[in-house]
């Protein structure tokens, strides 16, 4: 929905009415206001921005509110909390923007600009000359104490001399209302991706106020950012390439992966800027060159937006420890091949002990003193700085001066270390001591009451405390370019330091103008038929190797859901007794329970206790459970490639089976407390071991085969999803390339035992095959009454039309290698052909009728372990042919 003028642009003065319907709260004494001014009237952007909304987009604001909640969630707009062990938190997006006026935005650009210059220069000299170091206006400690200075990149230069392209700056409006530098983001600036987010959905409920207020756009800045990258890139570029792909660098944007706290902004940022989203593991360094795996082989990478914190990117030169960095990505970067930005080393001006030298600094090296004041700040690794701290305050904000310093230790030490911002003001005097004797740690700043920005619910406006973060991007001739808006964060309440993490929220962020706005957009433009191409995107060798495990899994955990609902409901039939070892052996085959477990074989209540024991995904074991985990992360790393409810309903069978294990106490925990009881049995078994089965806790079957059976719903939507929602590309042949390879393992080893163990010709285990390929009412319409093996092996093994038919599967499997072969390019290994013969070579129906001496069918028994062996030697030509890459270079390497 969006909200329609009931005012022309120049009535807004008539906003008094429409704010009549609101009721607005004072902001915190000793804050600025930034809705009304000492004498309680709106302020002039407000005005406006309300007269635009008029009576009846004010009534409208509770409808809007929900609509920006509703958007979130259907955008799966998320941020992940550490705290929250993995589980991705809705972004919080408040309703109203701020608004920053012509005037007051230019004065934040000046000097924004000019901090980020400076900064820049500050980087260039220390891994350089380093002569703000010997002139003494750079204390050494505040450089190589910290950790984010790294020796190894001394005396390198980046591509175009640039070392910074991004630089984020966090600022707060003191009570005077003067803008005051809170801090400086150099490393892997964060919010470029939300910010963007929020002006596309807050924009879209307010489209008149944003047109009339003239309001800035935000994509020019972005395709600066894409500029500046590209010409940075394009310095890494052999001739060969420019000849073959003219001057088109390839970028990508390295991820720390899913579990990152904004993987979702990596995720849509990579998207709306063209670039390939890279994990550390999807690169390789070859002689000197940096590479990504793709399914066609190995492409060169010129450039990269780094998301990844400085100690991680090289296990090889830094964190030994990481394993999701590039090894020998650093060595790539000095012998110039490849553009890193920002560059790795920067950190350490994040410093909040670099906020007191900025003066000095700016003086000497800009000749001009800073435009925007930091917030006053004293390191007390500086005798005098710190005795004035001492003597002007009583009460500071104790910070690390380096991080990772802080929070909550308890060994030898942990007195030394920084209380933080999260603690609050403290008193110095209760500190003296400690600062003493680890003065070089501690650094002390003013506390600054944050300005308070309106914030809508309920009907009120109530003022939260805000600190407003701006990008400034380089271009390679020393300039910088702002974002015209930002990222803006309000405090959660009661609160007064501002955190995401801490329940705070985010605000889109308006910069009016007096000038018409931009209509520039990198969104894709309307496009006419003769522009049009078929093209697919490139699938890395991580997006193909989730897909195919995706797919795997998804076909894994479909196949023993049918079986755990075939046993369950076989264990107190009159056949039980005669297919015991069967059963057994299948759960076993297919992973339900552990292959050598003396309890589960001795008796069918055993059996039923270990299987439903195993059935969470933290049994230990690779469970029902597990393999809906497994499914769920992997696809959760290709999450781009999926449809909306195709991505809910994998997380829905994962989540709703969890869910409905623990209400029946069948988690891990509570099945090992039936074992430690001594009992056996079901709660609704029949048997004759009731005098040992009142010794076990017991669960409801009923509600079990309940939760198997929406579980088996959900699993067959998601496989439909997969067959009627992708795209036919390579990513879509992979995962099902996984599937048919599952199924086809799956199959031999239903066969396999059920032959194996004398079955295969008797009426319980007729049954058993048919329930288990799901084709029983397919053989009972064919042929009614009728229990004929012939017939039987027939439908399951050489039926062409049976989806589940052994040589069926297993001949599309062939086909759909050979497509990914052709479209992945030419290579020296053995074709896929000479590892997997057609079905023309493959056992008749007569020969897999022969039923030998033992009545074990010998032929249908080798053809399942041929079949069983040629599928796993094609899953493991893929993974060295697509995934991990066991060529040569030479071989490798995309043109």
């Amino acid at each position: 929905m969006a909200f329609q003028s009931t005012l022309p642009f120049e009535s807004t003065a008539d906003h008094a009415e429409a704010l009549a319907l609101l009721r607005i709260l004072p902001a915190r004494g000793g804050h600025w206001d930034e809705l009304r001014d000492a004498a309680g009237a709106i302020r002039e952007p407000w005005r406006r921005f309300f007269g635009l909304l008029g009576e009846d987009g004010v009534a409208g604001l509770d409808e809007a509110a929900a609509s920006v909640v509703q958007q979130v969630r259907g955008n799966d707009i998320t941020y992940n909390v550490y705290a929250d062990k993995g589980e991705p938190r809705p972004w919080a997006l408040d309703l109203l923007p701020f608004l920053i006026d012509e005037d007051e935005w230019a004065r934040i650009e000046r000097g924004v600009a000019q901090r980020a210059k400076l900064l820049n220069a500050i980087v260039a000299d220390v891994y350089g000359e380093q002569t703000l170091l010997q002139r003494g206006l750079l204390p050494p400690a505040l450089v190589y104490g910290h950790p984010g200075y790294l020796r190894a990149m001394k005396g390198f230069t980046p591509p175009g001399g640039q070392y910074l392209q991004i630089v984020a700056v966090d600022l707060a409006r003191a009570p005077t209302g003067e803008w005051t530098v809170m801090s400086q983001r150099t490393e892997a600036p964060s919010g470029l991706g939300y910010a963007l987010e929020n002006r596309l959905i807050v924009s879209s409920l307010f489209t008149d106020a944003f047109r009339s207020l003239r309001v800035r756009r935000l994509a020019p800045t972005y395709s600066q950012l894409i500029a500046t990258l590209a010409q940075a890139a394009r310095a890494t570029m052999r001739e060969d390439e420019r000849k073959a792909k003219g001057d088109s660098p390839h970028i990508a944007l390295l991820t720390p992966g899913p579990f990152s706290e904004t993987y979702f902004e990596h995720v849509f940022l990579a998207r709306y800027l063209g670039l390939t989203l890279v994990e550390g593991k999807d690169l390789t360094v070859r002689n000197d060159m940096l590479y990504l795996k793709t399914l066609g082989g190995l492409e060169r990478v010129h450039g990269l937006l780094r998301r990844l914190d400085d100690a991680f990117c090289d296990p090889v030169e830094l964190r030994a420890d990481s394993t999701i960095g590039v090894p020998g990505l650093l060595q790539v970067m000095r012998a110039g091949n490849v553009m890193v930005s920002n560059m790795p080393g920067a950190g350490f001006v994040e410093s909040p002990a670099l906020h007191g030298f900025l003066p000095g600094i700016s003086a000497a090296v800009l000749n001009e003193p800073l435009a925007l004041p930091s917030v006053p700040t004293w390191w007390c690794g500086e005798e005098a700085a710190r005795q004035q701290a001492f003597a002007h305050i009583s009460e500071a904000f104790l910070v690390p001066t380096w991080p990772g310093m802080q929070g909550g230790s308890t060994g030898p030490g942990a007195a030394n270390i920084p209380a933080g911002m999260a603690r609050g003001p403290q008193r110095l005097a209760d500190w003296a001591a400690r600062i003493e004797q680890a003065a070089d740690a501690f650094t002390i700043q003013q506390p600054l009451p944050y300005s308070c920005t309106p914030r809508y619910e309920d009907g009120t406006l109530r003022g939260r405390p805000s600190v407003l973060r701006v990008y400034a991007i380089a271009d390679l001739n020393g300039e910088w370019h702002m974002l015209p808006g930002g990222f803006t964060r309000l405090a959660a309440e009661h609160q007064t330091s501002v955190s995401m993490q801490f329940g705070g929220s985010s605000v889109d962020t308006w910069v009016l103008s007096s000038q018409p706005g931009s209509t520039f957009s990198l969104l894709p433009s309307p496009m006419k038929p003769g522009d049009l191409a078929r093209r697919h995107r490139m699938v890395s060798s991580r997006a193909a190797e989730n897909l195919f495990w995706g797919g795997r899994y998804g076909e894994r955990a479909e196949n023993n859901v049918r079986l755990c609902r075939l046993i369950l409901g076989s264990l107190e039939s009159n056949d039980a007794d005669e297919m015991f070892g069967t059963l057994t052996e299948l759960a076993a085959q297919c992973g339900l329970i552990p292959s050598v477990d003396t309890l589960a074989r001795s008796s069918p209540h055993a059996f039923e206790r270990v299987l439903v024991a195993n059935l969470h995904e933290n049994a230990g074991y690779a469970s029902i459970g597990q393999n809906l985990a497994s499914q769920a992360r992997a696809s959760g790393e290709v999450r781009g490639r999926l449809s909306n409810d195709h991505w809910r309903t994998i997380l829905a069978a994962r989540n709703d089976f969890r869910d409905a294990l623990d209400g029946l106490s069948l988690a891990p925990g509570g099945q090992r407390q039936m074992f430690e009881n001594g009992g056996q049995g079901g709660g609704n078994s029949n048997g004759n071991h009731g005098a040992a089965r009142d010794r076990y806790e017991p669960y409801d079957r009923m509600k079990l085969m309940k939760a198997l059976e929406d579980l088996a719903t959900q699993l067959s939507a998601i496989s439909g999803a997969q067959g009627d929602r992708m795209t036919r590309d390579e990513a879509w042949r992979l995962l099902f390339v996984g599937r048919h390879i599952e199924r086809v393992a799956t199959m031999t080893t239903f066969l396999h035992v059920i032959a194996s163990e004398g079955r295969l010709a008797t009426p319980a285990g007729f049954d058993l095959l048919l329930q288990l390929f799901d084709c029983t009412l397919t053989y009972r319409s064919l042929y009614p009454g009728r229990f004929e093996v012939p017939a039987l092996l027939d439908l399951l093994v050489i039926d062409p039309t049976n989806p589940r038919g052994l040589y069926g599967v297993y001949d599309r499997l062939r086909k759909k290698l050979d497509e990914i072969a052709v479209a992945a390019g030419g290579t020296r290994r053995a074709p896929f052909a000479e590892l997997m013969p057609p079905v023309a070579a493959l056992p008749t129906l007569e020969q897999l009728c022969e039923p030998g001496e033992n009545g074990r069918f010998p032929v249908l028994l080798d053809l399942c372990e041929q079949l069983g062996a040629y599928v796993a030697a094609a899953s493991n030509e893929i993974s060295a042919r697509y995934f991990s890459h066991a060529n040569s270079l030479a071989e490798q390497v995309a043109p």
